[in-house]
């Protein structure tokens, strides 16, 4: 039985509520979607989306997820706290679809009605539901979808965790490492938001890198970028004098430089995706 709840601000313990039964809020097919493992410097393509797998044992799953459905265990949501509503949660088969409710979703029209003589008739007040929902929980997979986490950071509380953005320590820590070496006046405070989440997935990339496997990708680093990216051959350092600098040499890291097999031509991957 198909079932849309809605959860609500307030100072109810109770946060649930019955909206509609028997309804399909959505018809959006997950079918054809392509999933991709969540990475906060990947672009998602047109037809992809995010997936977090075994999501029931992530400390952000919330607790509907967690356990069995049984509609009978929620009271119906009355009128006035219509307004109060967060997001919606539909029920349909062992899917849940979630949306997220904001202000601008709340809509309330005058409208002119032609009968037998025309009036005027104003709407009490209208919730805007989208065509494409912000996330999709599949319980038979336990994988939760998404296209964008900062939309549903409001409904998993902590989910945000998955952004790894680095800390200030980390970012000075990386600026440190025996390869790395500032000029002119770029420093780590000077590290720009999207370098920080770089240095987040670096870092992590680096800690399961033997001496060999990095003296390999510093070589490969050299090779694509001698011209981009000044390199200290008597000290083995990269020289970093600005924020592209700090780029290139975290792409190099993830190995998002590539060569053509046709052309010979050398690229930068701007998103990867593991084929298995």
């Amino acid at each position: 039985m198909d079932q849309v709840l809605a959860n609500v601000k307030g100072n109810s313990k109770e946060k649930f509520f019955k909206l509609l039964s028997d309804k399909a809020l959505f018809d959006f097919s997950i079918q054809e979607l392509g999933l991709v493992e969540y990475n906060p410097d990947h672009n998602l393509d047109e037809d992809s989306w995010f997936k977090v797998e075994q999501f029931s044992e992530q400390s952000f799953c919330i607790d509907l997820l967690q356990k069995d459905f049984i509609s009978s265990e929620y009271d119906d949501l009355v009128k006035s706290n219509f307004i109060n509503i967060v997001y919606l949660c539909a029920i349909q088969g062992d899917d849940y679809y979630f949306q997220k409710i904001t202000p601008s979703k709340f809509v309330t029209k005058k409208t002119i009605v032609f009968g037998e003589v025309a009036k005027l008739e104003t709407d009490d007040g209208r919730i805007v539901i989208n065509e494409i929902p912000d996330a999709i929980y599949q319980k038979n997979m336990d994988t939760l979808i998404f296209r964008n986490l900062a939309t549903i950071s409001s409904i998993f509380k902590g989910i945000d965790e998955l952004y790894k953005e680095a800390t200030q320590e980390d970012v000075e820590g990386f600026l440190n490492e025996p390869f790395v070496e500032l000029s002119g006046k770029y420093d780590a405070k000077k590290v720009s938001k999207l370098n920080r989440k770089r240095i987040g997935l670096a870092n992590d990339t680096l800690n399961n890198m033997s001496f060999e496997d990095r003296t390999q990708i510093f070589s490969y680093i050299k090779s694509y970028c001698h011209d981009s990216l000044k390199f200290d051959e008597e000290n083995d350092k990269f020289k970093i004098e600005s924020d592209v600098d700090l780029k290139l040499l975290l792409y190099g890291i993830e190995q998002r430089f590539y060569t053509t097999p046709i052309g010979s031509e050398k690229r930068l991957a701007n998103s990867v995706e593991k084929l298995t």
